[in-house]
């Protein structure tokens, strides 16, 4: 089976000139259409080889692909191509095992993300493919993806992605890690990120009269308020560009951060980066400095202290010596064991 990406195109493309009962395609032809459609497509295209499109009408003819009756017709010493049965189309063929398993990869897929609104839907069309196309579960996942459905608030994701949606306003009680109970806010809700694996609403507060982000696993209930509610005027996608994380405190400017990785740590951070803005200092006897430029924020020092001892800040001063205040503080509550 053809496994590169333009192979459906190029099914269909054949597809049409075997159909056609007038005229002859011989193999050329067949390569020259495929290629003109290709190039309509990408116009760097290099086009289609005289093998691939032989591979093709073979898929196309087997019981894996689309058992399509390709005959195979002389004129003089030159053989063209055209279906036996003039009313065959692959467009016209219930789906091949191929598509089938296709569909199957991309359903479950789609249903690890259980919790979004977006794919509510998968798990009630689910059952109907599996019956239409008798199609068996996995018994082993071959994919996994970094979600937790056990987490608190999670049922509130659907519904807070309505409430933005129809732009209205709301009153959350909410509770920090910070404080022993709960208070309620007037919220404007405007966007839903997620980040190492938690939810934030992030919205306009009226009592603080800024963006306030919630976690959604702090959140102990929501109603709906009669309040106006206001329209969002920020984008979110530049809001988070020069922070890690969600927490963007007012008032601040993105400064330069320097830090020096240990050899045990450089290859990660060179094939994953901090931040888009991460660039390459120095990278001398395995030891790697990079900068980044970031607006300081609780996320930074926490990504930081990740790396244990793998890591060093060397800008900014102030930044440094928080670092070396928590590690204290860390490593003091261990003298206690």
């Amino acid at each position: 089976m053809a496994t590169n990406k333009n192979a459906n195109l190029r099914y269909h493309v054949l597809d049409k000139c075997l159909s056609n009962p007038v005229k002859k395609y011989f193999i050329q032809d067949l390569i020259d259409a495929c290629t003109a459609k290709l190039l309509e497509i990408n116009p760097d295209s290099k086009g289609i080889s005289r093998r691939q499109v032989l591979d093709d009408l073979k898929y196309m003819a087997s019981e894996e692909g689309y058992r399509a009756p390709i005959a195979h017709l002389k004129d003089g010493k030159r053989t063209y191509y055209r279906y036996g049965e003039t009313d065959f189309s692959i467009d016209k063929q219930p789906l091949n095992q191929a598509d089938i398993e296709q569909i199957r990869s991309a359903m479950d897929i789609l249903s690890r993300f259980e919790g979004m609104p977006q794919f509510a839907w998968v798990n009630e069309l689910s059952p109907k493919l599996e019956q239409a196309f008798m199609m068996e579960q996995n018994v082993s996942p071959i994919i996994g993806f970094d979600n937790n459905a056990y987490l608190e608030g999670i049922a509130y994701l659907g519904k807070l992605f309505q409430h933005i949606l129809y732009q209205q306003t709301l009153c959350i009680t909410y509770q920090s890690y910070r404080s022993d109970h709960a208070q309620k806010f007037i919220i404007h809700p405007y966007y839903l990120k997620q980040y190492n694996n938690r939810w934030f609403l992030l919205g306009w507060n009226a009592a603080l009269d800024r963006i306030s982000n919630l976690a959604l696993d702090r959140i102990k209930q929501i109603e709906q308020e009669t309040q106006p509610y206001r329209e969002n005027t920020i984008d979110f996608e530049e809001y988070f560009d020069d922070i890690i994380g969600v927490t963007l405190t007012e008032g601040l400017e993105k400064q330069k951060i320097i830090l020096k990785f240990f050899p045990s740590a450089a290859p990660y951070v060179l094939s994953k980066p901090l931040h888009h803005s991460q660039k390459k200092v120095s990278y001398i006897d395995g030891e790697l400095t990079i900068s980044i430029e970031v607006v300081p924020n609780y996320e930074l020092e926490s990504l930081i202290l990740s790396f244990g001892e793998r890591v060093e800040v060397l800008v900014p001063s102030y930044l440094r010596d928080n670092i070396v205040k928590r590690l204290e503080v860390s490593s003091h509550n261990y003298q206690h064991l």
